[in-house]
């Protein structure tokens, strides 16, 4: 157990039976309205994510969609280590205010795992900090300062030489809190795209064949595909037989012209129904009749083939697509097929209303990926520093050539579902 006295703050490890009603009160507390930029400094929020299926609720604003006035939402539901208890080494830490058994004032989560780092050093050691919370009423009394420098701290001891952490763009709040304090450099920005499983199946072209791989052979194929890639995890293999990768599908052409380089894509299906539900609020009354009135004619006469809406106003599960590559000539009309293969996946789950990808801004993929603007947005910003000796007070590296920081992106960012 870790214990520190500042200010009349204690730092230690978070005790389950002890502390989760008080860290789900505080998540509840801290929450904000659709902007991150409301938040106060001391709450300045990471992106968080839970997994499992619980019936306690972590509520957090993951992304935000601004669309028109409407904003896209994600709560979590179950386990609060879910997102970090696939790392070999995580914990989370809780500040109390007071002497021992006080308030829960403060939580922070941090986990330690190997990923690949593009075309430098093949892997590295890195830390992510996620979920930090800070009591409306005990802010500015230096309690993010302290469990962002103990979540290091304890990542450190774990051979962690990088941090990364993950917001909003439009949280300038904690993009100031680790940018200007803690010395973190904005360093990827990932993007959502959203498409909504509709209640008709999506037409595969029949020039294209959908295989279903085995997770070994899956595995195989994305040693060789993921080739130089950022934040690919070394155990891939086990993400890809998790129970919630649903499958890996690869497409290729049924009548290949053998005159063209072969074509092909490959993506992953991960069930988030069980630990997450999206939201969107923030649609004019005049926008909820219509879906509404789609959605009732879709259901009288389905020969029509409404591409109606799923009620997306009320709590949605979603599928989320990773792994996702193509090659050839026909690659993005393939990955497409795959998307549509996905959907009619999804369509099987009447908890799933929306199928997503997060991909680099500049992987070729995105271009080909089905989505709709208003379920989709660029707001996630993931920053990075070098921790260690070799660190600056400012964060920056002391040896440039082995600084992640000033690396340009990799070909392909890989984002682990389980860490949505």
């Amino acid at each position: 157990m870790c214990e520190e006295n500042t200010m009349a703050i204690r730092v230690r490890e978070f005790n389950m039976e002890r502390d989760l009603p008080a860290v789900e009160d505080l998540e509840h507390r801290c929450q904000v309205g659709l902007s991150g930029d409301q938040a106060g400094p001391e709450e300045a929020s990471t992106v968080d994510a839970a997994d499992g299926g619980g019936a306690k609720k972590w509520r957090r604003r993951k992304k935000t969609a601004k669309k028109q006035g409407m904003s896209l939402y994600v709560e979590q539901i179950g386990d609060p280590f879910a997102r970090v208890r696939h790392s070999p080494d995580y914990v989370i830490l809780v500040a109390e205010h007071g002497e021992e058994g006080g308030e829960v004032v403060g939580v922070i989560k941090a986990c330690v795992r190997t990923v690949s780092r593009g075309k430098k050093k093949q892997f590295a050691r890195v830390a992510c900090l996620l979920g930090l919370r800070v009591s409306p009423s005990h802010r500015r009394l230096g309690i993010a300062t302290e469990l962002v420098r103990r979540a290091e701290a304890w990542c450190e001891a774990r051979g962690a030489v990088h941090a990364t952490m993950a917001t909003t763009a439009s949280n300038s709040a904690s993009l100031a809190l680790f940018t200007g304090r803690f010395g973190y450099e904005p360093f990827r920005r990932p993007v959502f795209l959203g498409h909504p499983v509709h209640r008709h199946r999506a037409r595969v072209p029949s020039a294209h064949r959908v295989l279903q791989l085995p997770p070994q052979l899956a595995a195989a194929a994305y040693a060789s595909l993921l080739s130089p890639a950022e934040f690919v995890p070394t155990d891939l293999p086990a993400l890809l037989a998790h129970k919630l990768t649903l499958g890996t599908y690869l497409a290729v052409e049924r009548y290949p012209d053998p005159s063209l380089p072969p074509s092909f894509a490959l993506l992953s299906v991960w069930d988030a129904t069980r630990s997450l539900r999206l939201r969107v609020g923030g649609a004019a009354p005049l926008l909820r009749a219509s879906l509404a009135a789609a959605r009732a004619l879709d259901r009288h006469a389905p020969w029509l083939r409404v591409p109606s809406l799923p009620d997306v106003f009320r709590p949605f599960g979603t599928y989320l697509l990773y792994g996702l590559r193509m090659s050839g000539p026909e690659g993005p009309a393939l990955l497409r097929s795959l998307c549509r293969h996905a959907h009619n996946v999804a369509r099987k789950n009447p908890a799933c209303a929306v199928v997503a990808a997060d991909l680099g801004p500049g992987d070729p993929a995105a271009a080909a990926v089905p989505h709709w603007p208003s379920f989709s947005c660029d707001e996630d910003v993931w920053c990075v520093k070098k921790l260690g000796s070799t660190a600056d007070s400012t964060g920056n590296a002391g040896d440039d050539e082995d600084d992640w920081t000033t690396l340009p992106p990799a070909e392909f960012l890989f984002v682990d579902p389980r860490e949505f």
